[in-house]
Parts: C-alpha cells; sequence; structure tokens
C-alpha cells in the first residue's frame, strides 16, 4: 500500500492543484467559493486541462487506428494461412509476420489504448482526493499542495443538487446523492456506447467490419459500458462528473475528426464526399470521386490572344 501512495502521490498533487487554480479562477469571476456548482466546474476544468495536454496523443491514437484498419485485412490473410495450424513453428511464424505488419506500418494494436491508459493513473489519483482528502471529519490532515484545510473543509461541504462530491451511490449516501449518482452513471454508459459505434459503424472501412478484429469491436461496443454498470456506483459523485465530462470531451472530439478527416473507404468518407459534392454543385464546380476539383480538366481548347493576327509564312522560292 505504501509503494502504491509513493506512486500515486505526484498525482494526486497534480490533481488537487489544478483543481484547487481552477477554483480560484471560478471565484475570481463571482462564483461563490463554497458551492458544489463551483467545484463541480473545477473538476470540469481538471478535465479540459488533461485533455488538452492529451491532445498530441489523440492524434497518435487516431493515425494507429487507422492503420489499424488498413492492415486489417493483412492480417486476416496471416491469421488465414496459419489457420488449424498449432505447432510452434507456426505460431512462432505467425507472431513474426503479425510483427513485421505492425512494425511496417509502424503501428500496434496498443497505440490506440494509451490515451485512456494515461488517463487512468490520474482518474485514480481523483478517487483518492475525493474519497479520501475531503473527508474532514476524521481529524487527520488531509492537506496537498494548494489543496488547504479551508479548502477541504468548503468542498467536503458543498453539494451539487444536495449531493456531496465525496458520496458515493452505495455507501450510505443520500437520496440526492443516489439519483444524481444513477443520472450520472447513464450518462457515462450512453456517451461510451455512443462512441464506440460512432467509431466501428461510421469511421471504418468495409475490409474492417469483417474478421476477428471486427468481432472484438463489436464485443467492446457492450461490454465497455457495462463496466460503468458495475464500477459506477462505486465511486463518488465528483469522480462520476470527472468520468461523465472527459466523455463527453471524448465523443465529441472524435465527431470533429470523423467529419472532418475520415478513414478513406468508410461510410463517414462517403457522406464527407456527398457532402463536398453537393457545396461544389452550389458553386458551379465539377468534382470527382475523390472531391478533386475536375472543372477545367477536359478543356483543352487553345485561344489566342485577342487582338493578335496570325502572321504569312514565307514562301520559298525556286532557285535560278
Amino acid at each position: 500500500m505504501d509503494f502504491l501512495n509513493t506512486i500515486l502521490w505526484p498525482l494526486e498533487w497534480l490533481v488537487a492543484n489544478i483543481m484547487v487554480i481552477w477554483h480560484q479562477i471560478l471565484e475570481f469571476i463571482g462564483m461563490d467559493p463554497a458551492a458544489g456548482i463551483t467545484w463541480a466546474l473545477s473538476i470540469v476544468g481538471l478535465v479540459v486541462t488533461i485533455r488538452v495536454a492529451l491532445i498530441p496523443l489523440f492524434v497518435k491514437q487516431i493515425n494507429a487506428s487507422r492503420a489499424m484498419q488498413v492492415i486489417a485485412p493483412e492480417l486476416r490473410a496471416v491469421q488465414d494461412k496459419y489457420k488449424g495450424k498449432k505447432d510452434q513453428a507456426s505460431r512462432e511464424a505467425m507472431s513474426r509476420e503479425t510483427m513485421e505488419l505492425y512494425a511496417k506500418h509502424k503501428t500496434n494494436p496498443f497505440a490506440s489504448c494509451l490515451p485512456i491508459l494515461i488517463q487512468m493513473p490520474v482518474f485514480f489519483a481523483l478517487f483518492r482526493v475525493l474519497n479520501g482528502r475531503l473527508e474532514a471529519s476524521d481529524g487527520l490532515d488531509h492537506t496537498i499542495g494548494l489543496l488547504s484545510q479551508e479548502l477541504i473543509d468548503q468542498a467536503s461541504s458543498a453539494t451539487l443538487f444536495g449531493a456531496q462530491l465525496s458520496e458515493t451511490f452505495l455507501q450510505g449516501a443520500s437520496l440526492e446523492a443516489k439519483i444524481l449518482s444513477a443520472v450520472l452513471i447513464v450518462t457515462m454508459v450512453a456517451t461510451t456506447f455512443l462512441t464506440q459505434r460512432q467509431l466501428t459503424q461510421k469511421n471504418m472501412p468495409a475490409s474492417a467490419l469483417e474478421g476477428p478484429m471486427a468481432q472484438q469491436q463489436k464485443i467492446l461496443l457492450y461490454v465497455l459500458p457495462f463496466i460503468f454498470v458495475l464500477s459506477g456506483p462505486n465511486f463518488p459523485v465528483g469522480v462520476l462528473i470527472y468520468w461523465t465530462t472527459t466523455n463527453l470531451w471524448t465523443m465529441g472530439q472524435q465527431f470533429y475528426v470523423i467529419r472532418r478527416n475520415p478513414t478513406p473507404g468508410s461510410e463517414a468518407h462517403r457522406i464527407m464526399l456527398e457532402r463536398q459534392a453537393e457545396k461544389a454543385k452550389r458553386k458551379g464546380i465539377t468534382v470527382d470521386g475523390d472531391g478533386v476539383d475536375v472543372t477545367d480538366a477536359g478543356d483543352t481548347t487553345i485561344e489566342r490572344p485577342s487582338g493578335q493576327r496570325q502572321q504569312p509564312k514565307r514562301k520559298n522560292r525556286k532557285k535560278r
């Protein structure tokens, strides 16, 4: 346990400081520092800060996901090649060829999970801050970084719709906390499901919707939301606010990327090309199937400059 405390303490310090800074900003613009909405918005500010910092990793995640979709047919070919072969040499050969594919396309299955893996320690640090350090009634010193005892007293007594941020659905929570927790859990499940469905149904080419990898995506589509159903009642209201906000951010960010830069061959890519063609039609521009302007591609007529007459050619005279 001491080892876990040693690892998570720097993250707890960072999470607490970011929350306090956002709390000070909200107090500066006139919000009540002791109000639950102020502390809830401080948690939202924490999400914004973390997700902005993770944008470069999100770009890498998108590129890795697309690369995995591109090599899906090649991966299936490797799997079909060694299908039914369970000897050691065949397994090693299949593993080697699979890794060669990953190296060739500079991707791997874990790259698309990197942002969420990085967020998980922050998530646990926030859980420890809300579930441990805001328990001001136990007489222990829970101060950390900028989170003073005065702020701890404010946060622990602040309520949002009658629910304290450190209350959970299961552990002796008030009716207001149970209702708010239930609403946040339902929102978490819905946003997780819609985000996964948006990715699998809209931004994957037809070739990636078949085979074992497609089946894994379909399983994740239903398993991930179910995990929140089981784990959500154990999380404090503040942690549920954090996770719901980050889910909404992910869904909006993914919607923007899919709309503006979808995977070639996917349903979203087809819709984007139709949208570009319709927009070009209104402007009188002709585009091809890839959205490229071909308005003047077939015009090969060479026009002579106006006002310039053709000079007569000199005829060769016969030599005497």
